[in-house]
């Protein structure tokens, strides 16, 4: 079987990782394209996934969106058409569905946060199937034209499948010059350049200033973009590291004391590895991050000194699901 995946986020990058190689393993021809945004291209290079980089991200503005969207599926269109694809898979990309749709290929899209509205109404209309956690409701998505058989549901989180097989290095808070006898602190900043965020998280500076400032902290920021990268480092604050790219996250994490992501994948890869972790989003809560609430593996912040700064002792009680699981509910065909 032929088929084609388009990577348009660094969180994509690690979902289709494992299903990248459990496809080609089986025999399947596998083309990947991506979109060059944040740290996508890095994470591409670092788990070897060689891809076809067309276009780049539309940035805040939705006239920008549009154009850069309407200029990629053109590309991707002349890209694809002739490679006789049988199957196209993507997570949330309506770049992918919509252009799948128009050559015949089925599709199939996945993702865990419902509220990206414009995205879902492109994406989900096009794709042939729907792949979502069952934390979130039916009757969600059914304003995208979702419903069974279009609509398949996995139990717990993506992370769960995708990290089953990872085990973290060691030497990661080394090589970021983390003084391990303090608490470690993992920050995402938010997600400001997409259209379900628009507003800016007031929350988050105040959590920056606050973890700066403890002597017995150190925080590892992680940026989405080198304009957020700029910004921490402009605050100058004395307990805060800023890496200068891509770093192996997921092993921050799992040596981390507590997470604190203004986003949602982080939010969950420390659920995933039993890691204490807290949200600041400022938007609207998904079905997956009100599923964590209620079970307390995901705690809403409202005031930074309501964080835990305490040392973690033994390890966070993972949960690992079967990425093969995952693959035979995205397989469109």
């Amino acid at each position: 079987m032929k088929v084609w995946v388009d990577i348009t986020a660094p969180a994509h990058v690690l979902v289709f990782r494992p299903l990248i190689a459990l496809m080609r393993e089986r025999g399947d021809d596998v083309e990947v394209t991506a979109r060059d945004y944040a740290q996508t291209v890095q994470l591409l290079e670092q788990h070897g996934i060689e891809a076809e980089l067309i276009g780049h991200h539309g940035g805040r503005s939705r006239v920008g969106k549009l154009a850069t969207m309407v200029t990629r599926m053109s590309k991707l269109r002349r890209w694809a058409r002739g490679r006789h694809f049988h199957a196209a898979l993507a997570h949330g990309s309506h770049h992918l569905t919509l252009t799948a749709r128009a050559l015949g290929i089925p599709s199939s899209t996945t993702f865990d946060y419902e509220f990206a509205t414009v995205q879902h109404q492109l994406g989900c209309r096009a794709a042939t199937f729907v792949v979502v956690p069952d934390a979130i409701p039916p009757d969600r998505l059914e304003r995208y034209g979702v419903e069974p058989p279009k609509l398949r549901q996995y139990p717990g989180l993506k992370e769960e499948y995708y990290l089953s097989d990872f085990e973290p290095r060691a030497e990661v808070a080394e090589e970021l010059g983390v003084d391990r006898a303090r608490i470690l602190v993992v920050v995402r900043t938010p997600p400001d350049v997409s259209l379900y965020h628009r507003k800016s998280n007031p929350l988050f500076p105040q959590v920056l200033t606050f973890l700066g400032s403890q002597e017995n902290v150190h925080a590892v920021v992680l940026p989405r973009t080198e304009e957020q990268r700029d910004y921490v480092r402009s605050l100058a604050l004395p307990s805060v590291i800023v890496p200068d790219g891509a770093v192996d996250a997921q092993s921050l994490i799992a040596f981390a004391d507590l997470v604190v992501s203004a986003g949602g994948t982080m939010n969950r890869e420390a659920a995933a590895l039993g890691i204490p972790v807290y949200t600041t989003y400022g938007g609207r809560l998904g079905g997956v991050d009100e599923a964590l609430i209620r079970d307390g593996r995901l705690r809403p912040l409202t005031d930074p000194r309501a964080l835990e700064l305490v040392k973690r002792s033994g390890e966070g009680q993972r949960v690992r699901r079967a990425p093969a699981e995952m693959l035979e509910l995205l397989m469109p065909v």
